[in-house]
């Protein structure tokens, strides 16, 4: 082979070429990725949030999400979000997980398109759509277009930088000592490639520079199926670093990932040989090692479902085995949110949303609770169901506060129009839900100031009370349900119950002024009844902005 000898000028420009090819690729990626979530986030934040314990719709899902935002280490880090969460379990996460390593294959076919000349065309021309158009859809198909012309001329520029060392003797020999001759050297490029990719922190990437490398002549087919299936264990370091700090239900599932690649990997290295037959005879020589190589990452994915996809719960079992969970109760913060996924939208979103039920959740329990406290009066466990309406009040003013330091946080990064009008209607639920539990606690409080003075209300007024407050529980039952199914027509029926129930408050406040002329009550019942009643209206009232803010009414 004919050597040749780097000038200073040559290097620097094969370094140029080499790192700004990779900073474009990694960009583009970036660029396809936001376009998508924001083109589509909706329908893929509905679809993660509706994964069930079914596995193979888990790994369906997995691979489709994964497919269009082209990152199997975004998608495993929301996992590790969504378990922390308590959005999903760690059954699940392993469907979803398996998923998005088959779909991330993607990343490679793509590389092995012929159509890499074509990248400079393709960002010019949509850079200008991007640019000069008003539609925000418009734009952000702009930019997912831009990602894909972007990836393309990184790959080219690669290329091209990569051209001169093969014609380096020094350069070829120092990757000749990586080759797979033996067992010993499938090792050693299975933990280069693993390398690599941990300190890149994405496998397309390194996936990426294994097929230009091999398209130039620099290293040979066998050294490139060898290198992607390192590189296959050193994507699992973004989600193990996500993890860190989480629960241990999010750590168990970083391991989980962890533990499917380099089982994987493990076995695979001794049959790696026969490996390489397999994908001889599955896809001829004749073919562009491109295509090549982008297929041995495929089925090896491919093996892995069929090796963990079957037995996924036993090595969910296993998961639980290996780590343990810590002997006090894990909390890390009041709510899950977790500013760490602020670069998905689309989950961060759902986070909030999620965050916002249990909110709800617990100003239906604080409304039942305070039913029995009313009906019941002194009777055993009630001062625990006391302690407990206050203690849930302090417990809404706390998730509140995070809610909106979380939801205003996103605001400030780069969203669409339609997640920034969904924050907007979050922040009001959470503000509602808020007032509600306050209302809660000031009917209580109401009660219980007449308690100490050793007075109640009589038989006609209690059961008044008591009949509001079941008209108010289920109007909030009304609304909450809708809330969760995001049903945007609650207030063709919300609205004529809001009026019952106003009607209903008249009318008691009516009888009881009535009573007033007929009757000499006690000042402090006089003044406390009709406060009880109006804070039954008000709570109404919250619970029909939470509607609106449903039906996306301002």
């Amino acid at each position: 082979m004919e050597s040749s000898v780097f000038t200073f000028t040559d290097l620097v420009d094969m370094i140029s070429h080499v790192v700004g090819g990779l900073s474009i690729f990694l960009l583009g990626m970036k660029f396809m990725s936001d376009g998508v979530q924001a083109t589509a986030g909706d329908k893929l934040r509905r679809m993660i949030a509706m994964v069930t314990d079914n596995r193979l719709l888990a790994c369906a899902t997995g691979t489709f999400v994964t497919c269009l935002i082209q990152s199997s280490s975004v998608t495993t880090v929301m996992l590790v979000g969504l378990v922390n969460a308590g959005v999903m379990n760690l059954m699940q996460s392993i469907g979803v997980i398996l998923g998005a390593d088959l779909g991330t294959t993607i990343t490679a076919w793509i590389v092995a398109i012929k159509i890499t000349k074509y990248g400079l065309l393709i960002v010019g021309v949509s850079g200008f759509i991007y640019l000069f158009t008003k539609g925000e859809r418009t734009r952000f198909i702009a930019m997912m277009i831009m990602g894909i012309g972007l990836v393309f001329f990184g790959l080219e520029m690669m290329k091209d930088g990569m051209v001169p060392l093969r014609s380096n003797e020094g350069f070829v020999a120092l990757f000749s000592r990586f080759s797979p001759h033996n067992y010993f050297g499938v090792v050693k490029c299975v933990l280069i490639g693993a390398l690599i990719t941990a300190c890149i922190q994405s496998s397309s990437a390194t996936v990426a520079i294994t097929i230009t490398l091999a398209r130039t002549g620099v290293i040979d087919y066998n050294t490139a199926v060898a290198l992607v299936l390192g590189e296959n264990i050193g994507t699992t370091i973004t989600a193990f670093i996500a993890s860190l700090g989480m629960t241990t239900n999010a750590r168990r599932v970083a391991y989980a990932h962890i533990m499917i690649k380099i089982i994987g990997v493990t076995l695979m290295i001794p049959f790696f040989f026969l490996f390489l037959k397999l994908l001889e005879n599955i896809i001829p020589v004749s073919i562009d090692i491109a295509s090549r190589i982008a297929m041995s990452h495929t089925i090896f994915n491919i093996i892995l479902v069929c090796i963990f996809l079957p037995p996924a719960p036993l090595f969910a079992k296993v998961l639980f085995k290996l780590v343990k969970s810590k002997p006090f109760e894990e909390r890390t913060a009041l709510t899950h949110l977790d500013v760490r996924l602020f670069e998905s939208p689309m989950l961060s979103i759902e986070q909030s949303r999620r965050e916002i039920l249990k909110m709800g959740d617990v100003t239906g329990l604080m409304l039942n609770t305070l039913r029995e406290i009313i009906a019941d009066g002194d009777t055993n466990g009630t001062r625990e169901k006391i302690q407990m309406i206050f203690s849930n009040e302090e417990l809404l003013d706390s998730m509140q506060k995070e809610v909106v330091v979380f939801l205003t946080d996103l605001l400030t990064t780069e969203i669409t129009s339609n997640v920034a009008k969904e924050i907007h209607e979050q922040l009001r639920r959470a503000d509602e839900y808020e007032s509600i539990s306050d209302y809660c606690a000031s009917i209580l409080k109401m009660h219980l100031r007449l308690k100490n003075a050793k007075l109640k209300l009589d038989s006609e007024e209690l059961f008044d009370s008591l009949d509001l407050h079941d008209a108010v529980r289920n109007y909030y039952t009304l609304i909450y349900e809708s809330h969760k199914q995001r049903d945007s027509a609650i207030l063709a029926k919300a609205r004529p119950q809001g009026d019952a129930i106003t009607h209903q408050f008249r009318e008691m406040r009516a009888r009881h002024l009535e009573k007033l002329s007929n009757k000499q009550l006690d000042p402090l019942i006089c003044t406390v009844y009709p406060d009880i009643l109006a804070a039954y209206r008000r709570i109404k009232e919250h619970l029909l902005n939470v509607a609106e803010a449903v039906a996306g009414e301002k």
